[in-house]
């Protein structure tokens, strides 16, 4: 996975992580030491449209406006130096976020559409949003709320070990489908979904599927775009860790982990299967329209 710039903007990012140090290399190999009950339980709204509501959590980390301004400064000049992207993991995800809106943006204006970007929001152990308190065992998630994408980098590289989405390009999914969350709601999908949910409570998890499976599919549209732009160079073997790290977040494969049944009723992101279908489809589709639409 190549890009075609190795300019980062940090406009794009709120740094609220407590200490705002370097961030280091993702772990691209090896198992983790076993998979922890907590996280087990708290997978099942990982890369999703969970509003960060359901883990209560303590205050985000950050200081003033005049240490936030110079922490923003040090993160640009580190991000923008000579091998910083393949260096450190934040400016990796930063740049991929860069990436991921200006393909967006060029297509919306193709449909004669505004695109308004998200802003990333990079966070540890806990978190104030719009939708609430969340904590970082809650997996990456995107707020409609003040539209943000809200990562915690430490639980990515813990996911990696643990779950076996491995690979630069696995990273650069799991953006793109919190990403795909921001264009749902830009389209008004989250909010028809959610009336849905709230006028029949008994296909909450049936809807919320939907959502995710349309996030996944999104994900694969802008893996196409990206690649047909000359934003970002995509192989096979790029492609094989998205869809490695599509499966390795399924229900069925958490609840498997988990040493409990596997019960598609309890699901709320879709199995192994379904996820790794969602994003063939939008990357062989290439439009958001292939993704369908949702509810359906």
């Amino acid at each position: 996975m190549d890009f075609d710039d190795d300019r980062v903007d940090t406009s794009q990012l709120e740094d609220q992580r407590g200490g705002r140090g370097a961030g280091g290399k993702i772990a691209l190999g090896g198992g983790g030491a076993g998979v922890i009950g907590v996280v087990i339980y708290l997978l099942v709204t990982l890369l999703g449209g969970g509003d960060g509501t359901s883990s209560p959590a303590g205050g985000t980390g950050g200081g003033g406006t005049e240490a936030g301004a110079s922490a923003a400064a040090d993160l640009a000049a580190r991000c923008n130096a000579s091998g910083a992207i393949d260096q450190y993991d934040d400016c990796f995800v930063l740049k991929v976020f860069n990436e991921v809106n200006e393909v967006w943006t060029g297509y919306f204006q193709q449909q004669g559409q505004t695109y308004t970007r998200p802003t990333l929001v990079y966070f540890e152990q806990a978190v104030s949003t719009g939708c609430g308190q969340a904590s970082s065992e809650v997996g990456p998630f995107y707020c409609p709320n003040g539209q943000r994408v809200y990562i915690d980098l430490g639980f990515l590289r813990q996911l990696q070990d643990q779950f076996g989405a491995q690979g630069r390009y696995a990273q650069a999914y799991i953006v793109a489908h919190e990403v795909g969350h921001h264009i749902q709601t830009l389209t008004g999908t989250e909010e028809r979904l959610r009336e849905a949910q709230q006028a029949d409570p008994s296909q909450e998890n049936a809807l919320s599927v939907q959502l995710e499976l349309q996030a996944d599919c999104y994900a694969g549209v802008w893996s196409t775009l990206a690649n047909k732009a000359g934003n970002v160079t995509i192989g096979p073997s790029d492609l094989d860790e998205a869809l490695n790290a599509a499966e390795a977040v399924g229900d069925d494969r958490i609840e498997q982990k988990a040493g409990v049944d596997v019960n598609p009723e309890t699901w709320t992101h879709g199995s192994a299967e379904q996820r790794r279908t969602a994003f063939q489809t939008g990357s062989s589709g290439a439009t958001l329209e292939s993704c369908g639409t949702v509810p359906h």
